[in-house]
């Protein structure tokens, strides 16, 4: 279970008199996750989600509770921050940044078929949408910068073949700048568990907490790379085809994004590789943590090098 800062019942039912939402009735652990501390909270008004913040600074956080409830406003079916008696989303919890949000129903799936892949590239293409009228800006703190920084942590960690794939896929990213791309709010991380499900419907969209102000293609990329790939790291034709013929239907391609599309896959892959490299091998003291594999983002750079000229390609 993902929980670095431990919460107990009598914790928490003195921190929820900030909240009209009840007195508390349950806590649970939530197992999934690598970054926060998360407990399902079940009051007698209802269901939530308490998030305990591990990394990010209380300063850094508005941007984030503000984005959900924008795009909730705006329809999108994320969790809603629920706001304290003083009109804030943001406490603070055994020393900790803390919030609590409504309570999504449904399920993810771990086997998605083409049509899930299209209802994935609709929403995330809605998501697009209704964050241009979003206020709030935020760097990308896992971008080109952060991977410059940590690649020198995790190379004495890796065999020499692949340290040379990452040093050079670092420099590969380095030389090439698409300044011209669209750019807004993105979700930065919609895996495949962070889509909830219900009658083959999308019911929720959750974990804002890597979302980010940057190119809106590099956020195909990164839920592309997830949700159309195997686990030789190849990119499944019909699943690739079906999220982004859905997605363009809603926001059409610009000609500077398609021919872009091959450096944001293996841009999208390398995030997701070095930070797993990171977590893997210079893990922080959690309790019962786990980290998950980075040999699946690296089989998922290498094919995309290997099979260049084989993805699927970006239409308007």
């Amino acid at each position: 279970m993902s929980v670095f800062t431990t919460v107990t019942p009598a914790q928490l039912t003195a921190w929820l008199k900030n909240y009209s939402i009840g007195t508390l009735v349950a806590l649970e652990g939530i197992p999934a996750g690598i970054e926060n501390t998360n407990y399902f909270v079940t009051t007698t008004q209802g269901r939530f989600v308490l998030t305990l913040f591990e990394k990010l600074k209380a300063r850094e956080l508005p941007f984030y509770l503000n984005l959900q409830d924008h795009l909730a406003g705006k329809g999108i079916p994320c969790p809603r921050p629920v706001p304290n008696h003083s009109r804030g989303f943001l406490g603070e919890l055994n020393g900790k940044p803390a919030a609590l949000v409504s309570f999504l129903p449904g399920k993810d799936i771990g086997a998605p078929a083409p049509a899930h892949c299209a209802e994935v590239g609709a929403m995330l293409a809605a998501i697009h949408l209704a964050g241009r009228s979003y206020g709030g800006s935020m760097d990308n703190p896992r971008g080109p910068g952060w991977w410059k920084a940590v690649t020198p942590e995790v190379l004495p960690f890796l065999g020499r073949e692949d340290a040379a794939l990452l040093e050079e896929e670092v420099r590969f990213q380095s030389l090439r700048r698409f300044r011209d791309l669209p750019r807004g709010a993105i979700h930065a991380d919609l895996f495949r568990d962070n889509v909830l499900w219900e009658d083959g419907r999308i019911s929720g969209v959750i974990d804002f907490y890597f979302a980010c102000t940057d190119v809106l293609l590099y956020d195909v990329a990164i839920t592309v790379n997830d949700w159309c790939t195997g686990r030789d790291g190849g990119l499944d034709r019909e699943r690739a085809t079906a999220l982004l013929d859905a997605y363009r239907r809603i926001r059409p391609f610009t000609t500077t994004e398609r021919d872009a599309w091959m450096v944001m896959l293996r841009a999208g892959a390398l995030r997701f590789w070095v930070s797993r490299l990171h977590d893997f091998y210079l893990p922080r003291p959690g309790e019962l943590t786990h980290a998950k594999d980075p040999g699946h983002f690296r089989r998922i750079l290498w094919q995309h090098i290997a099979c260049e000229h084989d993805l699927p390609q970006l239409v308007s």
